[in-house]
């Protein structure tokens, strides 16, 4: 049984795993169908991208798990806590990277109500897991918006 400081964390935790989970889908779906004059870098940086969320994702899910709750694994569970979401028809490689910095801002905000709330319940491992993401999610977007200008 979580206590009510290890469910406030859990539930943390499992946002960014939702979260993190839409952006590894999302990754891999650009990843397969970008085209353009940015072909190139676009299809490496999306593979950077899907691998660094499934690294992370297995992280998210084995931290929950040390807290004593069972990690969300199934897609009813992650489209019922994210607030990324997927993407409806075909876009263009711009269209790609604006919804992407857009989904990495997003997760951002996530991860920072996390961090807070693990702050709050004195979880420094949470916290400190949440924020090593924080700061890839920030850099991602800093170099996406950079591709954008």
């Amino acid at each position: 049984m979580l206590d009510n400081t290890n469910r406030l964390c859990v539930d943390a935790i499992a946002r960014a795993l939702a979260d993190t989970h839409m952006l590894y889908m999302k990754a891999h779906n650009f990843h397969w169908n970008v085209e353009g004059p940015q072909f190139q870098a676009l299809h490496a940086m999306f593979e950077e991208q899907y691998t660094d969320l499934a690294e992370a994702s297995d992280e998210l899910a084995e931290r929950i798990r040390a807290l004593g709750a069972y990690a969300p694994g199934t897609s009813a569970e992650f489209a019922k806590l994210a607030t990324v979401r997927e993407t409806e028809g075909r876009l263009s490689a711009t269209e790609m990277l604006s919804e992407t910095v857009k989904d990495y801002e997003t997760v951002a905000e996530t991860l920072r109500a996390g961090i807070a709330q693990a702050d709050d319940a004195g979880d420094d491992v949470t916290a400190g897991m949440l924020t090593d993401r924080l700061e890839w999610h920030d850099k991602a977007a800093w170099m996406m918006r950079a591709m954008l200008a």
